[in-house]
């Protein structure tokens, strides 16, 4: 995901939630002693961030789990940011990917909700506490105790988290996703984690009203993916971008209504107090007034990326009431909602399929924003 809000979160690796706290060097011991590493996947060893084979083992299944054969991986900024050690916590070897797609193989006792032979998903994290008041109201990303990462976090068993690149995860069933009926796999697992930073935010702040105004500051896998929302839920889209050669692409193929070069001050100005509401999906710094003076009255922008410091002059959010938010994932309720929506209006991401075998070039790709819209791996037909 460019560098987007698990970045800015810094994907805290220790889940407050986990019953025993254990040391790093406590971590890889358990990991090097287990002897049924019968899971293959690709992970990076040190802050080179290159990517290799690698086997490992993964927990037990436990009351309410189920096992999934991993057929398609989402590519995501993250992946970049822990492989490479960008914000000094990766636990390696570090095997990225949480926009995970699979089919049900194994379901344990308890299981209720999926059967052998689904389609479900994985996105950003795996566990939470499920007693705050966040996990009783479906807002399970924003557990008062921490979620546990799907990544580069700690599991259940104290075992470090291993993602997407590879052939199977365990999981509970409260953290899977039914994939709607004849939605092809790879496309939907973009949605599990690009997808929900966008949707969610939108359903938080009330936009999906037929008649209101978004605008999206980037158009890189989440910005692309608030445009398709924002038309599907009727609103007026203006797209925000530093690169003219988008304009085509937002307006003709992702059908946005206007586009904005932001490095253009008159463009800028021309829509002072338009717009209701803006996604900012990018990781640069850029300066933040004009965007405020684009807010109608009450106005909000929401940070779903990392874009850098924010400074402002107080009265850029004073006057006319405005605010700043920010968002990240969403809760499950907000991710079974958002799967259904996007299967009902035939909201598709934009992607590249790609083997197993290319992902160091794929992440180079994606440092270099060289990728419309988003990586996707075949696991299922090329990690062999």
């Amino acid at each position: 995901m460019l560098r987007n809000k698990l970045t800015a979160m810094a994907f805290i690796s220790v889940s407050s939630c986990s019953p025993i706290i254990f040391s790093k060097s406590k971590f890889l011991s358990m990991s090097s002693e287990r002897e049924n590493r019968d899971c293959f996947g690709w992970a990076a060893r040190d802050a080179s961030g290159f990517l290799s084979p690698y086997k490992f083992s993964r927990r037990a299944l436990r009351d309410g789990d189920v096992s999934l054969r991993i057929t398609h991986c989402g590519v995501c900024y993250a992946d970049v940011v822990f492989c490479r050690n960008e914000v000094n916590n990766s636990i390696y070897p570090v095997v990225p990917g949480h926009e995970i797609v699979g089919v049900v193989t194994t379901i344990s006792t308890g299981v209720t909700d999926f059967k052998i032979g689904d389609i479900v998903g994985v996105g950003a994290y795996i566990n939470s506490c499920q007693t705050c008041k966040y996990c009783n109201s479906d807002k399970e990303n924003k557990c008062a105790k921490g979620i546990t990462f799907t990544f580069n976090g700690i599991d259940i068993d104290g075992s470090i988290t291993k993602g997407g690149y590879s052939s199977y995860i365990v999981v509970n069933q409260r953290y899977c996703f039914k994939i709607p009926d004849g939605y092809p796999p790879e496309l939907a697992a973009p949605l599990l984690c690009a997808g929900i930073t966008v949707y969610a935010p939108i359903i938080h702040h009330h936009m999906n009203q037929s008649g209101k105004s978004l605008g999206v500051i980037g158009l890189g896998g989440l910005g692309h993916m608030a445009v398709k929302y924002g038309k599907a839920f009727g609103l007026k889209v203006v797209v925000f971008s530093t690169s003219l050669s988008k304009k085509d692409e937002a307006l003709e193929i992702l059908g946005a209504d206007e586009f904005v070069l932001s490095s253009d001050e008159k463009q800028m100005q021309a829509l002072s107090n338009s717009l209701d509401f803006i996604i900012d999906t990018t990781s640069g710094p850029h300066p933040f007034e004009p965007y405020m003076s684009i807010l109608k009255t009450e106005g909000t922008l929401v940070l779903v990326g990392a874009p850098g410091e924010i400074r402002m002059p107080p009265g850029s959010l004073i006057f006319g009431s405005k605010s700043i938010s920010g968002s990240a994932v969403g809760g499950t309720k907000d991710i079974k909602e958002m799967l259904e929506f996007s299967a009902a209006n035939k909201i598709y991401p934009k992607i590249e399929l790609i083997p197993i075998t290319y992902i160091n070039e794929a992440l180079d790709r994606l440092v270099k924003r060289d990728i419309k819209y988003r990586f996707v791996i075949d696991i299922e037909n090329s990690l062999k």
